[in-house]
């Protein structure tokens, strides 16, 4: 079975002028069909992370990807273009896609809180006065 690269290629550097920028996403291994559905599940779940409100987004189909235009409430439209693409030859073999993170565990059910304290019987004198000695003096500052 053929290695498929998945590739994006976009615009980057808006204020200092612009740069063709080539990144790959990750490979599949499996028919060309395989690779463009793996590439089709990028595409949608894809965010440029415009900051601007978003207008429209529109997603073109090609021979051998896809090409996304985001238009912006103001300035011009982004594209963004995804391709799948067969590995011919690679000096070093494509890293292991990274495995699933685990499952976090449950977090342990907290333990019950002991009932409050009944309260103290009514005959019961803690020794605090209802009145403080101090209120209605007229010799304090």
């Amino acid at each position: 079975m053929p290695t498929w690269g998945l590739l994006l290629e976009r615009n980057i550097g808006e204020h200092r002028g612009l740069t063709w920028s080539v990144g790959v996403m990750g490979h599949v291994e499996g028919t060309r069909e395989e690779a463009l559905a793996a590439l089709r599940e990028r595409v949608e779940a894809f965010d440029p992370g415009l900051f601007r409100k978003v207008r429209r987004r529109v997603v073109y189909r090609e021979a051998d990807g896809f090409l996304v235009v985001v238009e912006v409430r103001f300035g011009f439209p982004h594209h963004y273009r995804f391709k799948a693409v067969e590995v011919v030859s690679d000096s070093a073999p494509p890293p292991p896609d990274p495995e699933p993170a685990p499952r976090p565990e449950p977090l342990p059910v907290p333990a019950r809180r002991r009932p409050a304290a009944p309260p103290p019987p009514e005959d019961w004198d803690a020794g605090v006065p209802d009145r403080p000695a101090w209120l209605g003096r007229d010799d304090l500052p």
